[in-house]
């Protein structure tokens, strides 16, 4: 594995094979794929912690949907990448959305985890609220993680999987209240990108508890894949919005058989 800062953007680069750019969403960070990685092997995967979160909290300036897919894109352009793989968690599904609407050539297939076209205006006037609260430090962070662990993952993890309540837990108590709240704000002007334009093939997995990505909202969206050369809609048992934490075992068999479908087309191409 390498670590490098790119723009002071914090970047992971292992393994060899097609390309698998991997996008967090909000307080995340490139460990959220960690209990992907066995689905990857035989693949070059690159994680970044987004302006804002994780290791790249240090970057400065308002944050938004179009300069997170402006990182990844000079990132793309700094490594040599040309076409790859995106996997999206949560605020991250949207930035891969825009990213394969408008670089087709740039995405051989999107894999989304509790993804979302766009905010509702409902949860646009939430986030801001979240904002001013994580402006309040450490006190306002706790308290927003424990609200979030009971509403972001299902009454199963938390009862039987402590482990994933702590990797959550540390997820978001470990981000810095100011970059959190810009990040907020990034995810509350969020615009939908032009779904019905994207053409490579989606696979699209939802927690049946997920209450940021509903299976019927997340089936919506597959129905404007118009373009898409394939779609397929998973949804977990049991599961909340943080699917690749809570049931890694099942992400990673859909993520496995939708790579190596995809991965031949690549090759042919």
């Amino acid at each position: 594995m390498t670590f490098q800062l790119i723009d002071r953007v914090a970047v992971e680069e292992e393994g060899d094979g097609p390309v698998v750019v991997c996008v967090h969403g909000l307080g995340g960070s490139s460990n959220t794929y960690t209990p992907l990685m066995p689905a990857l092997a035989r693949h070059r995967v690159v994680r970044v912690d987004l302006p804002g979160s994780g290791r790249s909290q240090s970057v400065e300036g308002a944050l938004s949907i179009e300069r997170y897919v402006e990182t990844l894109l000079g990132i793309c352009d700094r490594l040599g990448i040309t076409r790859a793989h995106w996997l999206g968690h949560s605020m991250g599904t949207i930035v891969c959305q825009h990213i394969a609407a408008t670089h087709p050539k740039l995405v051989a297939s999107v894999a989304l985890f509790g993804p979302l076209v766009a905010p509702p205006d409902a949860a646009r006037t939430a986030m801001k609220a979240r904002a001013a609260k994580a402006r309040e430090g450490a006190a306002g962070m706790q308290e927003i993680t424990q609200s979030l662990l009971q509403a972001a993952i299902s009454a199963d993890t938390r009862q039987r999987l402590p482990v994933v309540v702590a990797f959550v837990r540390e997820s978001l108590m470990r981000q810095e209240g100011e970059a959190y709240a810009r990040s907020c704000e990034a995810l509350a002007g969020a615009q939908a990108a032009a779904v019905e334009q994207i053409e490579a093939p989606v696979l699209l997995v939802t927690g049946d508890e997920d209450g940021v990505a509903p299976p019927q909202a997340v089936r919506a969206m597959a129905d404007r894949l118009h373009r898409a050369a394939s779609k397929r809609v998973v949804v977990l048992p049991k599961c909340g919005h943080w699917t690749p934490v809570e049931r890694p075992d099942e992400c990673q068999r859909e993520l496995r058989e939708f790579l190596a479908t995809h991965d031949r087309v690549h090759r042919i191409q």
